[in-house]
């Protein structure tokens, strides 16, 4: 369930994307210069695309609403492990798979090392509680067969 809540957490963040961009800009001289510079910079890009192209922002809530539906499929583990192991083993994958985009894409986009470093947190920690939970799965096959 650490995977679903986490999943539905970081989509629900997504739509009030403005007002959490304000928030840290208004508290980040409690942040190291380098990322209150980057997140001023995200806040006034953010609200600058807003102001003139809100329709951009429809996208945003697209992107959360995928977490949420993403998460959904966690549910099928939790109710049937062996039967829906492959959510397991797709969600490991996808994990795996944040890296190579973090470390690609944020360089040709302008990501900062050190958020591309944050976006993979999520592949990381991500990964860890899916391949325990593999790991159980694997030994439920055992005992069952």
């Amino acid at each position: 369930m650490f995977v679903f809540a986490a999943i539905v957490l970081s989509g629900l963040t997504a739509f009030p994307l403005e007002t959490e961009l304000d928030f840290v800009a208004r508290h980040s001289s409690h942040l190291p210069a380098a990322v209150a510079d980057w997140m001023e910079h995200v806040r006034d890009g953010v609200h600058n695309t807003n102001s003139v192209y809100p329709f951009i922002m429809y996208g945003i809530d697209w992107l959360a609403f995928a977490h949420i539906v993403i998460a959904l499929l966690f549910i099928g583990p939790y109710m049937d492990p062996l039967r829906n192991k492959w959510v397991i083993d797709w969600g490991i994958t996808c994990c795996v798979l944040v890296f190579p985009l973090a470390l690609i894409a944020g360089p040709v986009r302008g990501i900062p090392f050190f958020h591309q470093l944050v976006d993979c947190s999520f592949g990381f920690f991500g990964f860890f509680p899916l391949f325990i939970i593999r790991r159980k799965i694997r030994k439920l096959e055992k005992l069952m067969s």
